[in-house]
């Protein structure tokens, strides 16, 4: 009696988990960095953080301020168009999906393609080829790229998951601490939570420090997210095999 085929058979769920723990932690890397580089740099509002723009647009209201109406309106209606085109893209949870649906990682790559484009025009907007006009362009890109993110991280249909907004998984944490949860109930809004965190630092810092590697830092991010998917699928195939 042999059980090498069933035990390597069994391995794809566990490394397909491991997978999708390290490509949330850095999605929400990317959302950290992003939010911190363009409040930054791209007008004092937030990229994936929409319920902070709905409070800024309500201040912009208050205030007669017409740039922070302008710059959060901008990041919440590009937010939207991103989470539909995410959503469209990447579909709902199916019985039978696997851990990381293909789908998710093509959504993912859209989301490279916008945060490119993005890059680009950081740099020519750094280097003076771009007035500040330009720069509601650039708010726009982030905004869809990660409204995206937002709408392909619900494919996986694990509740209570996301990469962009966080108070529901803070929320999470403290009840589950609260209510007697041990640490490995906590580890993975805890893994999250740290995610966003040190994005928001090392995208901070760069933006404050070191403006031109901004978006080599978000774009080297999500290249990894895309490499990690894609040995997960070659990965699957040879065991399978």
């Amino acid at each position: 009696m042999t059980t090498s085929a069933p035990s390597s058979t069994s391995s794809v769920p566990a490394l397909a988990g491991r997978v999708r723990h390290v490509g949330v932690f850095l999605l929400a890397m990317v959302s950290g960095a992003t939010d911190a580089i363009g409040f930054v740099t791209l007008g004092g509002v937030f990229t994936s953080v929409m319920t902070g723009n709905m409070v800024l647009f309500g201040l912009g209201v208050a205030r007669g301020d017409g740039d922070l109406l302008a710059n959060s309106a901008t990041a919440i209606v590009a937010f939207i168009v991103g989470c539909a085109v995410g959503a469209r893209i990447a579909g709902r949870p199916e019985s039978g999906d696997p851990p990381w649906p293909r789908a998710v990682t093509v959504a993912l790559i859209f989301e490279f393609a916008l945060f490119a484009l993005y890059a680009i025009g950081y740099e020519f907007a750094d280097r003076g080829h771009a007035n500040s006009s330009f720069q509601p362009v650039l708010l726009a890109l982030t905004s869809v790229g990660l409204g995206l993110q937002s709408a392909a991280v619900q494919r996986f249909g694990e509740s209570g998951l996301s990469t962009t907004y966080m108070t529901g998984t803070l929320t999470t944490l403290v009840a589950r601490l609260a209510t007697g949860g041990g640490v490995k109930d906590a580890l993975p809004s805890s893994r999250l939570l740290t995610g966003l965190i040190g994005g928001a630092v090392a995208g901070g810092a760069l933006a404050v420090y070191a403006r031109a590697f901004a978006p080599v830092f978000q774009l080297a991010l999500l290249a990894a997210v895309l490499v990690i998917a894609s040995l997960r699928y070659e990965r699957a195939a040879t065991v399978h095999r």
